[in-house]
């Protein structure tokens, strides 16, 4: 019989790099949330509100996309941030079903007000700039392996004959 240990891996949970990965999220979206309440907003909305700095308008596809979010956990968020008049929300001229979000001006007055979370950040996560490089290197890997796995699982499920389909 196979050494069940090796069939599902290490027994303690802190030795699997997918835990690390997991509680590492948790940590930083923790170490956040101080430097975040004085301006108002959560990690999520933070990440919105930067992503729209960058370029917008986005459609909220764009968003869910550019910040691995799905449309169930961004849709309230922008329904949130709109109410409290940070940001916009409308249809696209070209193309009505797609949904644009745009920064408002207290939007963008909130960022500036927060233009120091990123340095307070690196100071608490206590890397060197070049272990952060090095870090994001990484992650980036695997993110892509991810991804490219999850895209070939999705191609291979669609050439599957369906259920009850005779072959």
């Amino acid at each position: 019989m196979a050494n069940v240990s090796r069939i599902v891996g290490p027994a303690d949970l802190s030795e699997t790099l997918c835990f690390d990965l997991c509680a590492t999220g948790r940590a930083i979206a923790r170490a956040y949330r101080p430097l975040l309440s004085s301006v108002g907003l959560t990690y999520p909305q933070y990440l919105v509100m930067r992503a729209l700095r960058q370029r917008a308008p986005r459609t909220v596809t764009e968003l869910g996309d550019r910040l691995a979010l799905d449309s169930g956990t961004l849709s309230p968020l922008l329904k949130r941030l709109d109410a409290s008049g940070l940001v916009t929300r409308g249809r696209r001229q070209e193309d009505e079903r797609a949904v644009e979000v745009t920064l408002t001006s207290k939007g963008t007055a909130l960022l500036r007000e927060a233009e120091g979370v990123p340095t307070e950040m690196a100071t608490v996560m206590g890397l060197s700039a070049g272990a952060s490089r090095q870090l994001r290197t990484l992650l980036n890997q695997v993110t892509t392996s991810l991804a490219r796995h999850h895209a070939e699982d999705q191609a291979e499920e669609s050439r599957m004959p369906a259920e009850g389909t005779p072959t």
